[in-house]
């Protein structure tokens, strides 16, 4: 009997940027300072300014005084989130599940993908590297636990550490790396406890009623007692393919070809799998580490190469190449079973899905599906082209027009008797003489949805000369009396 293959174990990549800021460290010295209060504090410096005796938390006036020549520039909150953000959407390069983790690092989960780099160690000189060109000094480390490589990182350990390690690793930690408030940072030291290890090594339980239990609980998700998820900034696709670029590409040219070489993979990967693909995602990164994102939908579940190429050649002239293109990866992120050889429901459906498909990228398609409702207007509802539609029972009983006013057109109405049809009618700066007319038809509110005391409508077909036939709407009653074109027939 084969043994079950066991779940390979779980591995974090945690990166801390130190001197982390929005726009990254260009031409130095460059500091950032914040307000705090009435200060000036400063939160960030280049290496230049940090050589200048520029250092964190420093009041402006005083790092201006030693560097007059420094560049200095104040925080941006927003900008920050969003550079922050847009780092994790680079880092989607080596694994799916990239988290920002605020104020200054990144979680990314590897597991089971850092083979495709060279290993642990390879990828996260590789990801300190790209950061490094990007313009952000970083630190890195691997563990079991987001906690733990989170703090690692923060130590500036800068290696792997292999699986059940964690708590041996942080033993000789401070507390501090692992986030902990500063007020039980500082009880901790006042009786003593000032490493992680000093900590582990206490009972739970007083520790726990001293200190509070977000303390045992923080130490036992670092040690990997307990797991902690990520949040992903983008959720796994269920299958993908792409392609990192030693030279980076810049013509469109260049982009079809690669298009063309993925496609392919992806559709096999697919067929394998029994999936066939609904939405589709083509994301490029470029070299300054900006990341685009254009994507297609399907109708119905294909894993047709073709069809899928000429959907994106509609939409590759949305890329913005720059500088170019260091990566472009293919992402299936909706997919829904497709047995080998299956087809649509119907050879129309078959040929007709791909023209609707070719047709959605461009126009937003849709078509009517009746559902229960007396309100003309809550009669049909938009659902995509491809969904088959079957009318309640009843639903076709009394004609309607053939198009319903998105907003019904007020018009001025002569009639012979109070309530009774129009004769004339004023829509769109004309008059009209009413040839004939058809109803009431009384259309009562629905009570179970609207309003107590909606006034119900009564609704006429009318003929006017010409030839126009329209569907008119009245509601109240004698000189209160409103007239409205709800509704045209052909």
């Amino acid at each position: 009997m084969p043994v079950a293959e066991q779940p390979a174990a779980r591995r974090i990549l945690a990166l801390h940027l130190p001197r982390f800021v929005a726009e990254g460290f260009g031409e130095g010295p460059l500091l950032v300072w914040r307000q705090d209060g009435a200060r000036r504090l400063v939160v960030a410096a280049d290496a230049a300014a940090e050589a200048l005796g520029i250092r964190h938390g420093q009041p402006l006036a005083d790092a201006q005084a030693i560097a007059p020549a420094v560049r200095a520039e104040a925080e941006t909150p927003a900008a920050h989130a969003a550079r922050l953000d847009a780092l994790a959407l680079w880092a989607l390069r080596f694994t799916p599940l990239v988290a920002p983790d605020p104020p200054d690092g990144l979680l990314l989960d590897i597991t089971g993908c850092a083979h495709l780099s060279g290993g642990e160690q390879a990828l996260l000189d590789r990801t300190i590297g790209g950061l490094a060109a990007l313009g952000h000094a970083a630190q890195g480390a691997v563990a079991g636990t987001p906690e733990a490589a989170a703090a690692l990182a923060r130590a500036d350990v800068g290696r792997s550490i292999p699986p059940g390690g964690e708590a041996a690793a942080l033993a000789l930690l401070s507390p501090a790396l692992l986030r902990l408030p500063d007020a039980v940072v500082s009880a901790l030291s006042r009786v003593g406890l000032r490493s992680v290890g000093d900590v582990l090594d206490q009972p739970r339980g007083p520790l726990a009623r001293r200190f509070g239990a977000g303390l045992t609980a923080l130490l036992d998700a670092a040690t990997g007692r307990s797991a902690t998820p990520i949040r992903p900034i983008r959720p796994p696709p269920d299958l993908s393919a792409g392609r990192d670029l030693a030279e980076p590409i810049l013509t469109r040219e260049a982009i079809d070809a690669l298009v063309a070489l993925l496609l392919p993979e992806l559709c096999t990967a697919l067929d394998r799998a029994g999936r066939g693909l609904r939405r589709l995602t083509l994301r490029a990164h470029r070299v300054d580490g900006t990341v685009q994102e254009i994507a297609i939908g399907a109708g119905a579940a294909t894993r047709d190469a073709r069809h899928l190429g000429r959907l994106l050649q509609q939409r590759l002239e949305r890329l913005e190449p720059g500088f170019g293109f260091d990566r472009i990866a293919l992402l299936a992120e909706w997919t829904e079973p497709l047995a080998t050889g299956q087809r649509a429901i119907g050879a129309a459906a078959e040929d007709l899905a791909p023209l609707l498909d070719r047709l959605s990228q461009r126009v937003a398609l849709w078509r009517a599906r009746p559902r229960p409702g007396h309100w003309p207007e809550r009669a049909v509802e938009r659902v995509p082209p491809q969904q088959a539609v079957a009318a309640p029972p009843g639903w076709t009983a009394r004609p309607r027009p053939v198009r319903l006013l998105r907003r019904p057109d007020p018009v001025e109405a002569m009639a012979l008797l109070p309530d009774a049809p129009p004769r004339r009618i004023l829509w769109r700066g004309a008059w009209r003489m009413v040839d004939a007319a058809e109803g009431p038809e009384r259309i009562e509110p629905e009570w179970w949805r609207d309003t107590p005391g909606r006034p119900a409508r009564d609704y006429y077909r009318i003929a006017c000369a010409g030839g126009l036939r329209l569907w008119l709407c009245a509601v109240g009653h004698g000189a209160a009396r409103r007239w409205f074109v709800h509704g045209v027939d052909a």
